[in-house]
């Protein structure tokens, strides 16, 4: 039986769940090792996820501030594991991208419907 499309990214989306929380357990259990080897897949199936929503831009969009919010994470975590928490102010930039991505999009989103429901 053939998969749709829908279906086969939302389970992409549901193994990326996993793959996120498995590595913030590492991070709080402070694994090293184990945090560090599942940025590698979290990032990467972040990727691939925004590179298949591309032709959505709201998808896009979320999995773009997604795959900021996933680096930030990811800065965040190395730092406290090697840096004395000293990438923290990297980390920041990208939560703060995210949040400009997702800002941008919405307030694009509200412009357009204000004017489409000015038009006569």
């Amino acid at each position: 039986m053939m998969e749709s499309g829908f279906a086969r990214i939302r389970r992409f989306e549901n193994a990326h769940i996993l793959l996120w929380l498995l590595k913030d357990l590492c991070w709080a259990a402070e694994f090293k090792t184990g945090g560090l080897l599942m940025i590698i897949p979290t990032v990467l199936v972040a990727v691939y996820l925004m590179w298949q929503s591309r032709t959505n831009r709201v998808e896009l969009v979320h999995n773009v501030a997604v795959c900021l919010w996933i680096s930030a994470n990811s800065t965040w975590m190395i730092g406290e594991f090697f840096f004395e928490n000293s990438t923290k102010p990297l980390a920041m930039v990208f939560f703060t991208l995210g949040l400009l991505v997702l800002l941008l999009h919405y307030m694009s989103t509200w412009i357009q419907r204000r004017n489409a429901s000015r038009t006569p």
